[in-house]
């Protein structure tokens, strides 16, 4: 299968398919569109498209200068396995605006083999990592 065609183009994004993709997992099954239209607006966003039709979404959350979070890597189950979401992935970190960021963060349950060619470890020191949930 052809690679897919990556943009950076916020209006390319089709909301309801990537909300409908969110909504089946496991850290997205509550967003509410109006939720993620907010977090696409503030983010550093690729889209995977094939034949013009969405395949794939990713986010970093980013200040461009120092750090980036890593956030809703998903692709569509039909191109599964085809490396969409790793092309994603190396988009977003060779992306101009964040090449050379000193630290970048994500969170997975169950896809560590897509990110560690990135050079993604496990936190070295949880001890110096702090967070705040809402349980809601």
């Amino acid at each position: 299968m052809s690679a897919p065609e990556l943009s950076d183009d916020r209006g390319l994004i089709d909301v309801p398919r990537v909300l409908g993709w969110l909504r089946a997992t496991y850290w997205g099954s509550s967003m509410q569109q109006a939720t993620l239209e907010r977090a696409i607006a503030h983010s550093l966003c690729v889209g995977a498209y094939r034949e013009g039709v969405q395949v794939g979404f990713a986010r970093a959350v980013t200040d461009r200068a120092t750090t980036a979070w890593l956030a809703d890597v998903i692709v569509a189950e039909t191109v599964r396995g085809e490396g969409v979401g790793r092309a994603m992935v190396g988009f977003l970190i060779d992306h101009p605006e964040l090449a050379g960021l000193r630290r970048w963060g994500l969170n997975t349950r169950d896809a560590h083999d897509v990110y560690k060619p990135f050079g993604f470890v496990p936190v070295e020191r949880p001890e110096d990592h702090m967070e705040r949930l809402n349980p809601a």
